[in-house]
This record gives structure tokens, C-alpha cells and sequence, in this order.
């Protein structure tokens, strides 16, 4: 009896054991000021920005402030959990401060962009209580991710307006935080996101998987990525669960719709149609797709996690990888941090991505709003704006973590005495030399469709898409094989604007699964169709 209860006792000490360490560092010093983040960020920069803000913070007010980071995964469980979390909040509110009965109407109007004038009284009456209410969620700041959850958080009434843009007017000027820039939104009118820091995106490759692979030209471009040589090699990312990667998609297309235009309009803006303009659109977006399934062919495997690629890229468990270009350079560093190897490189696609950037913003109902204006306010200042590209132990640079990203702030580049401290000093992300300008009229609408499409495309149905690719290859890339597998009739631009927006937009979820079988029922047939007939092949 007494040895059990020592086993037992020996159990809850080990499984207790961290919680006790972690709470014990956690409370060596008495916070006066609390923040509560939720984030996608990467520990390293979570631990430097705790490090950089608690200090800055400090010298401002005097004061001890604690940060509490919430860390549930990517943008997609993001949204899903501040859409609960809200949900649950004004239902509260709703039903116990205003003393009114709730319904799915309600539910359904409260946080609705698309909400008009044609709603009805209930409907409208919800918006705008939500609207107007300081409901929150607990949470202070949404800080990292692309700025297309932003705007739909921003759209639905989650994020509210920062005093930023009062506070430093000086900030939001074509010198210093663009508007746009490329064709990209830098941040709100209302101040309800605010972009701190560049994201582009690029390929990981280790010279060493190539070498094996017998590949003497590494890849530059995206349509690299399409070599036969390559299958089985690829560490790729759902694009449904990483906006990141959706943006990454994006420019590909992007790329093939500006390549197209050129062609058709021979390289003069005077020869530009609107005509030709809806043209190229629609061939390239084909070109496009037809680059990402045989990227998809490829591809080792479709992972949840935007950070994983890199990992199995520098490990050698995949020859390249497809990811944000920070990831990329700060697996690059640590491998050669680590053991003085050179195996890793990260390029940037010629042409082939434009900077986007990652936003922050102040929560409806913060519980801690003015810590968390303080915090934005510290994000865009030189401090905060130097820890994501100066080197461990330079001045006023991170402590311990490269973080490898670009500040968003262009005065920050025209500090010459600064190269020697910066992790990147070749970088220019404002030069506009080989930059892609993003056009938003062209695929920004179809940004969740297009992610859908490639689910269904390459990971549905990963496994024939993989075998009839196989059989390709082995037959020595028949043509007719080959063009049934390239054949885009289901995903055409118009295709994929209309019946399947509607299928996506559609209030019955029901639509967008029996979308997505459907679909995959006809690719399937068609990629065994074009594994057959390269079989057949003598």
C-alpha cells in the first residue's frame, strides 16, 4: 500500500513539477501592469518582445508590466476562437445586461460585415449594439498574422481603432509606413490594424538533398518547383490553415496573370485592354493553378504549421520547402550557427512575391487597452522596429534570438550607420527593383476560394494526384497524359468565382463539404484517367 502511494505520489510530482517551475519564475517579480496578447508569433519573438517592451515600458511609466501571450496556433484557430469568445460575450451581454432574447438571427447579425440596409429591425439593431457595446473577450491585442484576417476581424467589429495614428501622425506618411505600397494595404484608415513588420515569401532548399537528387541548378523561380526530380521532395503548408501561405499561392498567381498581360499587351501600358486585361487574368490564373497541383504532385506532405517546411528542409527530410521568408532565413542562420554549414539557402522568386505585411491590433472590450496602445505604440517605434532585424547583442537589438524579419518603417533602411548591426543589410524591401505590384481587383476577392481549390486539388486527393504524376515520370511525360492531368476545367477563374464563392458563401456550411466531395470526385477520375494513359504508354 505504502509503495503504491509513493508511485503515486512520484506521478503528481512529475507531472506537477513544470507548472510549478514556470510558476515560480512567472511571479519573481510583482507586475504593476498586465497585457494579454494572442499571437501566432514564434516563441522567439514572443520571448524578445516581452524582453524589448517590459524595459521600454518600464523607463516610460515607471512601472512593472507582465505579458501574458496566448498561443493557440495559426490565424485560422485564431479566428475560429475570437469568433466563439465573442459570440459567447455578446450573448451575455445580450441576454443579461439589455435583458433581450437571443436567436440564431441575432447571432448571425451581430458581427456580419455584409450586413445592409435590407436587414431587418432585429438585425440591425444587433450590428449596432455590437458596434457600439465594449464587449470583449479577455484578450487586449491580436499581434502577427497577414492582413487578411486583420480586415476580416477589422470588418466584423472585433478590432477597434488605435489612437496611433493621432498620437504619431508622423508615422503613417509615404516616408516612413505607406499606405500601400506594391499594391499592398500597410494599414487602416481607422486604425483598427496597423501594419508592423514585412513578410514575403520564398523557397528553402538544402544543397545537400539536391546534390543527392542529382540537381545541379537550384531553384529560383516557383515553376522550379514543378521538376519531376522533385517528387516526394517537397515540405508544402495547407493553405486553408495559413493565410501566410495563401498569400505565398497568391503572388505565384499574381506573377503568372502579370507575365500573361505583358505578353499580350507586348510590354506597353498603351496597348492595355480591358479586354486583354480579363484575359490575361483568366490564363494566367490556369498557369498558375497548373504551377501549384504539379507543386502539389510533388509535395512530400500538406502540414498544418507554417514553421514546419523549413524544420524538414534543413533536417533533409525534404529538398525544398515553400515558406515566409523569415522562417526560411532564421532556419538558414541557425544551421550555420550551429554547425558552421552552408547547406541551407533561402531565395526570394525573382518577380515572383511582394511584401506584405503583419499587423497588430487593440481587441473590442480590451480589458487592458492602454497597455495595449502602449504596446502597438512601442512596435512601431525605432526600439521595437530594430528587434526584428538587428543582430543578438547590437545596440538596442535582441538578446538572445535573430528574429531575421523586415521592419515595416522605411526610414529604418536609410540609416547606413545601422548596416553593420543589421542581420540583413542587403535588404531593401522598398527598392521596387524585381517587384511584383499585387493587383487586389484581380484575386483578393477569391483569396478563401483560391485556398479551398488548392485543398482540394492537391490534398483531397493527394494520393491519385501522386500516382498519376508517378506514372507520368516513368512513361517519360506523355503528352496526352500530361494534358489530361494539366486540364484546369474545374477551377477556371470564372469557375472558381462562381459556383464555388457561392458554395463557400453560402449559409449552410453543407454546401461548401458537398462542394468539396463532389470535386474531388471528378479529380480523382481524372487524375486515374491520366495515370492510365500514361500506362499505357509501351
Amino acid at each position: 500500500m505504502i509503495k503504491r502511494a509513493l508511485i503515486i505520489l512520484a506521478m503528481v510530482a512529475t507531472v506537477a513539477l513544470p507548472f510549478i517551475l514556470r510558476l515560480s519564475k512567472e511571479h519573481t517579480g510583482k507586475a504593476d501592469d498586465n497585457l494579454i496578447i494572442i499571437t501566432p508569433h514564434n516563441e522567439a519573438i514572443r520571448h524578445e518582445f516581452t524582453a524589448g517592451f517590459t524595459e521600454w515600458y518600464q523607463e516610460k511609466t515607471g512601472r512593472i508590466v507582465a505579458i501574458d501571450w496566448r498561443v493557440i496556433g495559426g490565424t485560422s484557430e485564431i479566428a475560429r476562437f475570437l469568433d466563439s469568445e465573442y459570440v459567447a460575450s455578446f450573448q451575455n451581454y445580450w441576454k443579461g445586461t439589455l435583458n433581450k432574447a437571443w436567436s440564431m438571427e441575432v447571432q448571425a447579425a451581430f458581427a456580419n460585415r455584409r450586413i445592409g440596409d435590407d436587414a431587418n429591425e432585429r438585425e440591425l439593431e444587433a450590428r449596432q449594439i455590437f458596434l457600439e457595446s465594449e464587449v470583449g473577450c479577455g484578450i487586449d491585442l491580436f499581434f502577427g498574422g497577414g492582413s487578411y484576417d486583420f480586415i476580416r476581424q477589422a470588418q466584423a467589429g472585433r478590432l477597434v481603432s488605435s489612437k496611433i495614428l493621432e498620437t504619431h501622425p508622423e508615422w503613417f506618411t509615404k516616408e516612413s509606413i505607406p499606405y500601400t505600397f506594391a499594391g499592398e494595404q500597410y494599414w487602416d484608415e481607422e486604425g483598427r490594424w496597423i501594419g508592423n513588420v514585412l513578410s514575403s515569401y520564398g523557397i528553402l532548399y538544402n544543397k545537400d538533398s539536391l546534390k543527392r537528387l542529382g540537381i545541379v541548378r537550384p531553384p529560383e523561380h516557383w515553376n522550379d518547383l514543378t521538376d519531376p526530380r522533385l517528387v516526394g521532395e517537397v515540405a508544402l503548408c495547407d493553405p486553408t490553415k495559413s493565410g501566410s501561405i495563401t498569400k505565398a499561392f497568391e503572388n505565384l498567381i499574381q506573377q503568372q496573370m502579370q507575365m500573361r498581360l505583358n505578353e499580350l499587351s507586348e510590354g506597353k501600358n498603351e496597348n492595355v485592354t480591358a479586354e486583354i486585361e480579363a484575359q490575361a487574368v483568366r490564363e494566367g490564373w490556369i498557369a498558375g493553378m497548373q504551377i501549384l497541383r504539379l507543386m502539389g504532385a510533388n509535395a512530400r506532405y500538406f502540414t498544418d504549421s507554417s514553421q514546419k517546411p523549413p524544420i524538414d528542409v534543413s533536417q533533409g527530410n525534404s529538398a525544398v520547402g515553400v515558406c515566409i521568408d523569415f522562417y526560411g532565413r532564421y532556419q538558414a542562420e541557425a544551421v550555420k550557427r550551429r554547425d558552421d554549414s552552408a547547406r541551407l539557402i533561402y531565395v526570394t522568386p525573382q518577380g515572383g512575391t511582394v511584401s506584405s505585411v503583419d499587423p497588430i491590433g487593440l481587441l473590442r472590450g480590451a480589458p487592458n487597452a492602454e497597455i495595449g496602445e502602449a504596446f502597438i505604440e512601442f512596435t512601431l517605434s525605432m526600439e521595437g522596429q530594430k528587434l526584428w532585424n538587428f543582430k543578438v547583442g547590437a545596440p538596442q537589438g535582441p538578446e538572445r534570438f535573430a528574429l531575421r524579419r523586415l521592419p515595416v518603417r522605411r526610414e529604418y533602411y536609410a540609416h547606413k550607420d545601422w548596416q553593420q548591426y543589421r542581420s540583413d543589410p542587403n535588404s531593401e524591401p522598398y527598392s521596387g527593383v524585381d517587384q511584383l505590384v499585387y493587383r487586389p481587383e484581380w484575386t483578393g476577392r477569391l483569396f478563401r476560394e483560391m485556398a479551398f481549390s488548392i485543398r482540394v486539388m492537391c490534398l483531397d486527393t493527394h494520393e491519385e494526384l501522386v500516382q498519376a504524376w508517378r506514372a507520368i515520370i516513368d512513361a517519360e511525360m506523355p503528352a496526352d497524359a500530361l494534358a489530361v492531368l494539366n486540364d484546369m476545367s474545374l477551377f477556371t477563374y470564372d469557375e472558381v468565382g462562381g459556383s464555388i464563392r457561392d458554395a463557400l458563401r453560402a449559409k449552410n456550411r453543407v454546401e461548401e463539404v458537398r462542394m468539396a466531395r463532389d470535386l474531388g470526385a471528378k479529380l480523382r477520375a481524372q487524375y486515374r484517367q491520366a495515370a492510365e494513359l500514361a500506362r499505357a504508354v509501351p
